[in-house]
């Protein structure tokens, strides 16, 4: 069993790499950078990369979440998310009608991973990304 992770442990930068595979149709692979920055009461994640997918120009993207100090993640509007597992684990979130269940796995940190698989009548994906720490 991993050991319990505080926010302060994902402060910094990390780099990424992630593979998206649809259901139906090509994987997409993302590369970039994630920073949590902290604040007076918790930490901003900033992501940006570049997004490839066969047939179509590289693409710049970014997405961004608000992080509390007990690992609840918000959306940046302060929608609530999920709460990340401190020892590792999953988490669930439904936004209507589509479901995301995460697993975060910090086995090896501090390099970890979070997986998504994303399934509903919109969207049916797994999203596996791997963080690495570059400071």
């Amino acid at each position: 069993m991993s050991t319990e992770r505080c926010l302060e442990d994902f402060i910094g930068a990390w780099n990424i790499t992630r593979k998206i595979v649809p259901a139906h149709g090509p994987s997409a692979e993302f590369a970039g950078q994630g920073v949590w920055t902290p604040t007076t009461t918790g930490a901003e994640y900033a992501e940006t990369g570049v997004l490839t997918m066969p047939g179509a120009p590289p693409m710049t993207a970014e997405r961004r979440y608000v992080w509390g100090q007990d690992l609840s993640v918000h959306f940046d509007d302060g929608r609530f998310f999920h709460q990340v597992p401190a020892c590792g684990g999953t988490a669930s979130h439904f936004c209507d009608p589509d479901t995301y269940d995460v697993e975060y796995d910090f086995e090896d940190w501090p390099t970890f991973t979070v997986s998504y698989a994303v399934h509903g009548p919109r969207k049916d994906y797994v999203m596996r990304s791997t963080y690495c720490r570059t400071q």
